[in-house]
């Protein structure tokens, strides 16, 4: 099962919002929401992995102990930062993509 803290939630909200008024390259409303819905389904196959990789980033330990890369593109990396419940479940905490990673 995978849970979604508040913050995640907002952080698609926001991803949503940055895609189509990127001022480099907007994307219309409905190639954002397909974009973010690809973040979403990506989310929701954490629960299938096996291995969970640990935090490496400084700023991505402030919000979870494990980290999955989904690469987007060559020049894109969203990192999802989730917990493991006492059951083993998944709960995202923050989603943040490699130019925020690297300030």
């Amino acid at each position: 099962m995978v849970y979604y803290s508040t913050t995640a939630t907002a952080d698609f909200k926001e991803i949503l919002l940055g895609l189509i008024t990127w001022q480099k390259h907007p994307l219309s409303y409905e190639h954002a929401l397909l974009y973010v819905d690809d973040i979403h389904v990506v989310c929701e196959s954490i629960a299938q992995k096996i291995k969970h990789k640990p935090t490496s980033f400084e700023v991505h330990k402030k919000y979870g102990k494990f980290v999955y890369a989904y690469h987007r593109n060559k020049a894109t990396t969203w990192y999802i930062i989730y917990n493991l419940t006492a059951t083993s479940d998944i709960c995202i905490e923050k989603i943040i993509n490699n130019y925020l990673t690297v300030r």
